[in-house]
């Protein structure tokens, strides 16, 4: 793998999500550890948010995976709900890029900055396998970029989805590996 066209994607790692896992410290610390491995590999680390504007007025009515929150979130300060969770902090020379739907790419200017930094080749974590990971990786599929995802740094609020698209889907489309095999 050729390291300066590789970037690593820490997607939707926001306190408010992770605290709806009923365990995700195991996950915490396998991304922690995948961030060091790319860090210490001079490999760019993006990490990707989703947000919106205070009451949301970018979620129509149309859309049923987003429509049901927004009642609920109304009133939630969107600040506090995008801060990235604590022990994955970035750091300076990190990226942090906000979205507006599922995938990496939609509503964010992500394409932009791997054209400009040159990257072909995602590595890619994240919760939820179902949403935010399946998502990007179908679109960067789609668009050509080499892709990797480590299995063990992303989870789903549903365990069978998760190991189906780990062992019957993505691998269509990407090496799938463990945070051991990334960090080596």
């Amino acid at each position: 793998m050729e390291n300066s066209k590789t970037a690593l994607l820490v997607m939707d790692m926001q306190s408010s999500i992770l605290s709806n896992l009923p365990d995700s410290q195991e996950l915490i610390s396998n991304v922690n550890n995948a961030i060091k491995a790319a860090r210490n590999r001079q490999i760019p680390v993006i990490y990707i948010t989703v947000g919106f504007r205070q009451g949301m007025p970018e979620i129509s009515s149309n859309n049923k995976a987003f429509s049901g929150i927004k009642q609920h979130m109304a009133d939630v300060n969107m600040k506090e709900w995008t801060a990235i969770h604590p022990d994955l902090s970035p750091e300076e020379e990190d990226i942090v890029i906000a979205k507006k739907r599922f995938s990496a790419f939609t509503g964010s200017d992500l394409e932009v900055v791997l054209r400009g930094l040159d990257i072909q080749h995602l590595v890619l974590t994240g919760v939820s396998t179902s949403g935010v990971v399946l998502s990007t990786l179908r679109e960067a599929s789609d668009k050509d970029y080499k892709l990797t995802v480590i299995e063990d740094c992303c989870k789903d609020g549903d365990e069978e989805v998760h190991d189906i698209l780990m062992r019957k889907v993505f691998p269509r489309q990407a090496d799938v590996i463990k945070t051991n095999e990334w960090a080596i």
